[in-house]
């Protein structure tokens, strides 16, 4: 697929202001889907973009970028991955593969998009000392470019040269390797949803993943279903303890009162 001029313009801009988003209104902050989503639909293929997406959900469920740490950006991983799968033509694997590598130089760069605005940030204070208040707002503006090209140069490569550079590696590249990148990005989604359960009490609530999983796997049940399910389920552990809760509070009143 040959991406047009306008599609560049527009997914480059997305993944700009995404990641200006990210670090201010926070409203879709790591929302891989909604991304992938609209890059698929402005490569005419709203599907598989809602496809990758939701594979690249589940492996950022968990993560969080905390204390000012640097993690994979997920959500730039999940658009690269659509357009790598749209404008190729290759399987969702590979494109989830490809997605994750840049995703993983996010990590990198916005480690270098920190550094500038620690620059920025002492170069606002010498301004603000100085009582130089119209340059210290030039200034800050700075910080928006820098993450957002953190982003936006990343997608603007693979819009440019992805897809033919991609292309033409996989014509050389033998076929076992590409299928172990198809492997590889079937597996990754379960490395994600295994890495949030390592900080749920799934020893404690282990029979209601045992249900959910009997109804995917066995029941063919959907997953919108199984949701509402665990969320019943959920809500109906959270009365009762607090119902316990409140009890005890009750009886330790009492036994104070006597």
């Amino acid at each position: 697929m040959q991406v047009a001029i306008w599609q560049v313009i527009v997914i480059t801009l997305i993944a700009f202001i995404y990641r200006i988003e990210r670090y201010g209104t926070q409203v879709n902050n790591y929302n891989a889907v909604l991304y992938a989503w609209i890059v698929g639909l402005i490569l005419g293929d709203g599907l598989t973009g809602l496809q990758v997406g939701s594979a690249v959900q589940l492996m950022s469920l968990g993560v969080a970028a905390i204390a000012g740490s640097s993690v994979p950006d997920y959500p730039l991983a999940a658009m690269v991955g659509t357009v790598v799968t749209i404008v190729t033509g290759q399987d969702q694997g590979v494109g989830l593969a490809v997605g994750i590598a840049v995703g993983m130089l996010g990590v990198q760069l916005d480690v270098v998009a920190k550094v500038l605005n620690g620059f920025m940030a002492r170069k606002q204070l010498a301004y603000a000392q100085a009582g130089e208040y119209d340059k210290m707002k030039r200034v800050t503006f700075l910080g928006p470019l820098f993450y957002g090209l953190t982003d936006a140069l990343p997608m603007l490569i693979v819009l440019l040269f992805g897809g033919d550079a991609v292309n033409a590696i996989l014509t050389v590249v033998p076929s076992w390797v590409t299928s172990g990148l198809s492997i590889a990005g079937g597996l990754l989604p379960v490395i994600g949803m295994a890495a949030l359960l390592s900080y749920m009490p799934l020893k404690q609530y282990a029979s209601y993943l045992v249900v959910g999983f009997a109804l995917s796997a066995y029941f063919g049940v959907g997953i919108l279903p199984i949701a509402m399910i665990g969320g019943a389920a959920a809500y109906e552990v959270y009365k009762h303890l607090t119902s316990t809760a409140v009890a005890n509070t009750a009886l330790e009143g009492g036994l104070e009162d006597e």
